[in-house]
């Protein structure tokens, strides 16, 4: 079957899932949740698969061992698609990403480097700018706050520089 979206009710489900994060209403919902979240998950990502890569879907429970929030349930439907795809629906909208998650040292050094060169550092600029006047959000995960260590702390880049090897 191909990909149609997902109902409005998949934004409820997940407000709902916010205001009582428990097995009660998971199990309550669960139905719904197969049909009308997961399985469009699904078909979009299989649809993307052939152009962007083998997906992925991750489970809706939390790992809870560690950590001091205990609610069981992931608010949102998240997946990969490749090496370098995310997608996510919750109850905020849509969400799609791509990048790497955590480059190699080498790897990040060639990525900074073509970052701080006027060439390509300044087509990333504009690229990032034009994509922002379409009123998409750009950001990175762990964004830096200044400059890494080697780099002018007021590099007009510094932005865009990855966090970690």
């Amino acid at each position: 079957m191909a990909f149609s979206g997902w109902p409005e009710e998949a934004l409820d489900f997940y407000d709902g899932l916010a205001a009582d994060n428990t097995k009660t209403y998971w199990t309550e919902h669960k139905a719904f949740y197969d049909e009308q979240i997961l399985r469009p998950m699904a078909e979009l990502t299989e649809e993307l698969a052939a152009e962007f890569g083998e997906p992925k879907i991750f489970r809706p429970y939390r790992d809870v061992r560690f950590s001091a929030d205990k609610t069981p349930y992931k608010t949102h439907i998240g997946a990969t698609i490749g090496h370098t795809g995310y997608i996510q629906l919750s109850a905020e909208g849509l969400g799609a990403g791509a990048g790497m998650w955590q480059m190699e040292p080498a790897h990040l050094a060639r990525y900074r480097e073509a970052v701080a060169d006027d060439g390509p550092g300044t087509r990333l600029e504009e690229i990032i700018a034009a994509i922002e006047r379409a009123d998409v959000t750009i950001h990175g995960h762990g964004a830096l706050k200044s400059a890494p260590r080697g780099y002018p702390v007021d590099h007009p880049g510094s932005t865009c520089f990855a966090t970690r090897a």
